[in-house]
């Protein structure tokens, strides 16, 4: 049981202990901490045999973290998304601010247009934009990701926890960036780091001979762009999706705030698609609305045309009054009209039908 537990993770001996506690284990902790140790490190001195990889078959993937100075001194972070292909070892990178799923799988879009392909498999450390868990010894991704890497037609995989060799192809180019690229380096903005990242990419780190292949990289790069998977027509949609239900006012709320929609969907649940400060609303395939999305909460964003549709709809206004005839409509179009009726309909509704009383 001990050995499962390490074939899974590296965990210690104090987890492993009160696991086996629990489970009905009498002896001791030192008698699991010696046995644990003794097999931790009969597996570091394993030896691994370098391989590589076929031209288009595999790239690899990782975060890295870079600290900044702000203008007042305090330090901030940002992230760097990293790509390398495994056999011409050709490289891109893309600064962010966060390390979010929108922000990762953008990074992906524009990694395969400047490596212009996508590889068969792609090489991920335990990243939670990737990894759930393991059900039934099984890896679980995440559902959006699998969707998104079925769109592009490569294979995701994942290195075993505390393995960085395995990993070694994109580990090593972040120790590269940091002291070929950032080291010295002065942040003034995202926009103008990417812009200048993209030209050490085209003028340095692709143009080296690289140490291990000895080749120019990007000689191997242009033998291996012709084994690289074709991009699809459109590129994946990265927003974030969520879903709400309309409420009969023809509104929905959202991250604290409320949107008007057309009348059309009210009880109904639509889609929401969030990127780049803006929302837009959709029934199916119908984009029903846009709005942008407040910097704070407790707002109420409307088009007014949606509440005059709703005006205009002769059969909602009979649902909703019956008979008579409408008053003359307000200079408010968020007002709606006020149906008036003779008192003979209201006098039958009396018990005991009874006429009004001055």
């Amino acid at each position: 049981m001990i050995k499962d537990f390490l074939e899974e993770d590296h965990y210690q001996a104090t987890w492993i202990f009160e696991r086996l506690k629990k489970l009905g284990y009498n002896g001791s902790y030192d008698t699991v901490k010696l046995y644990v140790k003794g097999i931790k490190e009969q597996q570091s001195r394993l030896a691994y045999v370098r391989f590589e990889t076929e031209p288009g078959l595999q790239a690899q993937v990782d975060w890295g973290d870079f600290k900044i100075e702000e203008p007042d001194g305090t330090l901030s972070t940002v992230h760097v998304f990293c790509m390398v292909l495994g056999y011409s070892r050709a490289l891109y990178m893309e600064f962010m601010e966060r390390c979010t799923l929108e922000a990762f799988l953008d990074g992906h879009i524009h990694a395969f247009h400047y490596l212009q392909g996508t590889p068969a498999e792609i090489l991920y450390d335990n990243l939670k934009n990737v990894f759930i868990g393991k059900v039934a010894g099984k890896v679980r991704f995440n559902q959006e990701f699998l969707y998104f890497a079925h769109h592009y037609g490569f294979r995701p995989k994942t290195c075993p926890p505390y393995s960085p060799w395995v990993k070694g192809k994109v580990e090593r180019p972040m120790d590269y960036i940091r002291e070929r690229f950032w080291r010295g380096y002065r942040f003034t903005s995202l926009t103008q780091t990417n812009a200048e990242a993209i030209e050490w990419l085209n003028e340095v780190a692709n143009q080296r001979i690289h140490g291990t292949h000895h080749h120019r990289v990007r000689d191997r790069w242009q033998q291996e762009i012709a084994c690289l998977g074709k991009l699809p027509p459109g590129d994946y949609d990265t927003s974030v999706k969520v879903f709400r239900k309309v409420y009969k006012d023809c509104q929905l709320s959202y991250n604290g705030n409320r949107y008007v929609v057309p009348h059309s969907v009210v009880g109904k649940t639509i889609l929401l698609k969030v990127k780049n400060g803006l929302i837009r609303f959709y029934h199916d395939q119908e984009l029903l609305a846009s709005y942008p999305e407040p910097p704070d909460k407790g707002n109420t964003l409307e088009n007014k045309r949606f509440y005059l549709q709703l005006k205009q709809d002769r059969e909602q206004c009979r649902r909703k009054y019956g008979k008579g005839k409408a008053v003359r409509e307000s200079s408010d179009p968020l007002k709606l009209e006020v149906f008036v009726r003779p008192l003979s309909e209201y006098e039958a509704c009396i018990p005991g039908g009874g006429s009004w009383k001055d």
